[in-house]
């Protein structure tokens, strides 16, 4: 069993996800805030992140992102990665998932949520996959089908696509493909 292995329970339900819904702060980042002398918030990505969202969008998983900041180095990031689906400015996500869901023709019953406080709990309950990062607040691990074995910032979106890569049978052609000539 890999750190990425899903239970069996978890797998089953991880085999109908076609799309993944990330926060950002305490999930693609440690949740630490940086500010330069300018005022601008900074912030650090982890490249197995990067790698596994690349790898997840070219084997057909949607990806989109909602967040509470609209921070211009988050927005760079997710241009950077080719997410077409970030909603910045968004302490309650309920409004922009359905959006998400209805332009890409999608139900709840085909998305994973990865979150780690309590603005993540409404989409969370809504969703077929909720996921928390390791270092999640106590109410998000309660609520998640799914614990991450790394804290947010530290690989824990690499963790979550990988797992659902692996249950839907599409992790090893993906790496066969990625690490061929």
């Amino acid at each position: 069993m890999t750190a990425t292995s899903l239970p069996e329970h978890v797998r089953v339900v991880a085999r109908g996800i076609r799309l993944v819904v990330l926060d950002v702060d305490g999930v693609l980042t440690d949740g630490g805030l940086i500010y330069d002398a300018h005022g601008q918030i900074q912030k650090r990505f982890h490249v197995h992140d990067g790698l596994g969202m690349k790898m997840a969008m070219s084997a057909g998983l949607r990806l989109a992102v909602i967040t509470g900041l609209d921070a211009p180095a988050v927005r760079a990031r997710i241009q950077e990665l080719g997410i077409v689906h970030y909603y910045p400015g968004h302490h309650r996500k309920m409004a922009p998932l359905r959006r998400i869901l209805e332009s890409e023709a999608l139900t709840f019953a085909e998305t994973a949520y990865l979150g780690d406080d309590l603005v993540d709990l409404a989409p969370m309950r809504a969703v077929a996959l909720p996921m928390a990062v390791a270092n999640a607040r106590p109410e998000v691990i309660a609520q998640a089908l799914w614990v991450t074995p790394h804290p947010g910032g530290h690989g824990a979106v690499r963790d979550a696509l990988e797992g659902i890569l692996r249950a839907q049978d599409l992790w090893e052609p993906l790496c066969a493909r990625w690490t061929s000539e």
